[in-house]
């Protein structure tokens, strides 16, 4: 009986010193953030910048070629002749940006957002849109541009675009 009744005793304890314990956050660094700064000619190619902050930014000749920039936000920016070749910006927010010669070639863009961009020369050879969210005109113009297939996962552009 003495034991069930010490075993009821250091349950009730355990019980109220887990209930007392703060539980603390992972912590984990914030996401590098270059909102609203001059990136012409930077070189991020092959970088992990996931979830990095873009938006607003003058990205004129900046490289990211081969960057994992999945969840990345880029609202705002313009980025002319710039390099995004075979970068991975799945989930990444692209909305209300200016991209005059951009390279998009062999790019994973998967579930990105779109809405009020707009695209002026750009190469989408082998990018993959699937899931992306884009204005129908945006569409449209892309679609007549739309071709080859992406390595990485094998979807075809104009399939992905929905053309």
């Amino acid at each position: 009986m003495l034991i069930k009744t010490m075993f009821k005793l250091l349950l009730v304890a355990l019980a109220v010193w887990l209930w007392m314990t703060p539980v603390y956050a992972l912590d984990y660094p914030p996401p590098p953030s270059y909102s609203n700064a001059l990136l012409q000619g930077q070189d991020f190619s092959g970088q992990q910048l996931r979830t990095a902050e873009f938006s607003n930014a003058n990205l004129e000749s900046t490289n990211f070629s081969g960057a994992d920039i999945r969840g990345a936000i880029f609202s705002g920016s313009t980025a002319t002749d710039t390099n995004f070749k075979g970068a991975d910006l799945t989930d990444a927010m692209l909305d209300f940006a200016v991209f005059t010669r951009a390279d998009f070639r062999d790019a994973v863009l998967v579930e990105t957002l779109w809405l009020q961009s707009s695209f002026d020369q750009v190469d989408i050879t082998g990018a993959d849109f699937s899931d992306a969210i884009l204005d129908g005109v945006q569409v449209k113009m892309l679609c007549a541009i739309a071709s080859g297939t992406n390595s990485k996962t094998g979807t075809a552009t104009r399939d992905s675009l929905g053309c």
